[in-house]
């Protein structure tokens, strides 16, 4: 079981200002299509999303549901499995 430090944070909406003082707009895109795959995190990720709709599941933890305008961190050390109901894209920042 994977200890209670290994959650997912989701800010929910951003501010233009909070999007522009991380930078997100110069950070790398990722994009998915609907699929459903298992990934492991070896360092944090945190990531912005432009389009898609996606419900991760980490192991052993509740599934949590994120999307267009959402601003994940995922924290490095947790397995989970993506569910992508609707293509990804987003920007992204390893560490």
């Amino acid at each position: 079981m994977q200890s209670k430090s290994l959650t997912i944070q989701i800010d929910r909406n951003p501010s233009p200002e909070r999007l522009e003082q991380l930078g997100v707009s110069r950070w790398p895109i990722w994009r998915k299509e609907v699929s459903e795959f298992p990934w492991t995190y070896d360092e944090s990720e945190t990531c912005y999303f432009l389009e898609g709709q996606v419900i991760v599941t980490p192991v052993g933890g509740e599934p949590v549901q994120m999307g267009k305008g959402d601003l994940v961190t995922f924290p490095a050390g947790m397995s989970c499995t993506w569910k992508i109901s609707a293509d990804v894209k987003k920007h992204y920042q390893f560490g």
